[in-house]
């Protein structure tokens, strides 16, 4: 009996083509949008917890309050120090502690201008180790700075492969960095985000003097012993930084966040950002379902005389409202899996053009079933419920009446 309510309504909707795909189109442009945008979402949201695993969960990060842009970028003028560094490597619990400078500068090559992100790099020892382990630091192409470099640089993956200036940049190449010549020494491996792949890395000690730094740092990363609590020890850098600093709780100028809760920040604006785009794309299934509804009332008009007869042969109300329910549910079904189709297509053409222009893996589409699935059943439970009352009306319908129309 269900198999042929189903060919019936389904022959119904396609002796009307045209207004079927018409009725359709908002349900699979609304399907389509939600779909793309949180596959792309969920795909960006892989990505970056990705990237926090490869630092591991034994990293602290401490910084100034008001920071503006990646860890250890300019700050609002609560810098820390290499006092602070001090206080720290003597907490219990902390296995090592490495001051990073960051800062903005131009650079130039061959008559070319950017602006990026210049990091300084700790002497060889430990203090590199837990550095090249948290920024997820391997060598692609050339050798890494020894000690005794003075003007000497790494760059970013993408210098090498023109990203950032119209010529890609190859080993020995000469860079202008605050006006100071500097010769290419290494090319990192690809990190995945736009800022490590596009930032340039050189001794400490030359960055001190090339920006006039004395125990500025613009960023500290701590790892902490094996076996020792993460949450105690950021505890303690709390309270031995507040007295050394001479701050009140609560009306600290630095923060201390473990790698978990930064990627728990991050999750949660995306989480955000993806459900406003999502709620706004819903609109479209809104208009889809009213689109529905008009096309079911219509069609309820059109067809009194054959709800008549079918009611003067037998037919039940059950029967009739069964009959526009299946009409009504395929056509959000339908709508559903082509909106789906459009929106995989949208989503991975996202990830191209992304991995194609930008160089990044960041940008990528990530599907699962659930969100297939949910899709699908949200698509025909909108045109279930956009067809209901029109169904309601038809069953309703008395069959002398119905069959004096028309």
């Amino acid at each position: 009996m269900i198999l042929d309510y189903f060919v019936f309504s389904f022959n119904n909707l396609r002796r009307r083509g045209l207004r079927s795909w018409l009725t359709m189109l908002g349900i699979f442009i609304g399907i389509a949008a939600v779909v793309s945008l949180i596959a792309l979402g969920q795909g960006l949201q892989d990505a970056i917890t990705e990237q926090f695993e490869q630092i591991g969960s034994d990293k602290v990060v401490v910084q100034p309050r008001g920071r503006i842009g990646p860890p250890g970028s300019e700050t609002s003028g609560n810098a820390l120090t290499l006092e602070d560094v001090k206080v720290i490597e003597d907490i219990n619990g902390v296995k090592n502690v490495v001051g990073i400078l960051t800062k903005t500068s131009k650079v130039e090559f061959e008559d070319e201008i950017t602006f990026r992100f210049i990091y300084s790099i700790p002497k060889e020892g430990e203090a590199r180790e837990i550095f090249e382990g948290t920024q997820a630091y391997k060598i692609f192409e050339g050798r890494e700075l020894r000690d005794e470099d003075r003007f000497k640089v790494i760059v970013g993956y993408n210098y090498a492969f023109g990203n950032i200036f119209d010529k890609p940049v190859k080993l020995r190449d000469k860079l202008l960095i605050q006006g100071q010549e500097f010769e290419v020494v290494g090319i990192l491996n690809k990190i995945g985000n736009p800022f490590d792949d596009g930032s340039v890395i050189i001794n400490e000690d030359i960055m001190r003097d090339l920006y006039n730094l004395e125990d500025e740092v613009s960023g500290i990363f701590v790892q902490v012993d094996e076996g020792a609590s993460v949450n105690n020890v950021v505890e303690d850098i709390e309270k031995d930084l507040r007295k050394f600093r001479n701050e009140e709780e609560g009306k600290e100028t630095f923060e201390v966040q473990t790698s978990e809760q930064i990627l728990g920040i991050v999750s949660n604006i995306f989480a955000i950002v993806t459900t406003v785009l999502v709620g706004i794309a819903a609109i479209s299934l809104v208009v889809g379902g009213i689109g529905i509804a008009n096309t079911m009332y219509t069609s309820v008009l059109e067809r009194t005389r054959e709800i008549g007869i079918m009611k003067a042969v037998g037919a039940k109300n059950s029967d009739i409202l069964l009959i526009f329910l299946f009409e009504s549910g395929l056509l959000g079904l339908v709508g559903g899996v082509i909106g789906i189709a459009l929106g995989i297509g949208i989503a991975e053409g996202v990830e191209y053009i992304g991995a194609q222009t930008i160089g990044t893996p960041l940008i990528r589409a990530s599907f699962s079933l659930p969100l297939i699935l949910g899709a699908l059943l949200f698509s025909f439970v909108v045109g279930v419920i956009s067809g209901l009352f029109p169904a309601r009306q038809a069953a309703s319908l008395k069959p002398v009446e119905a069959l004096r129309y028309g």
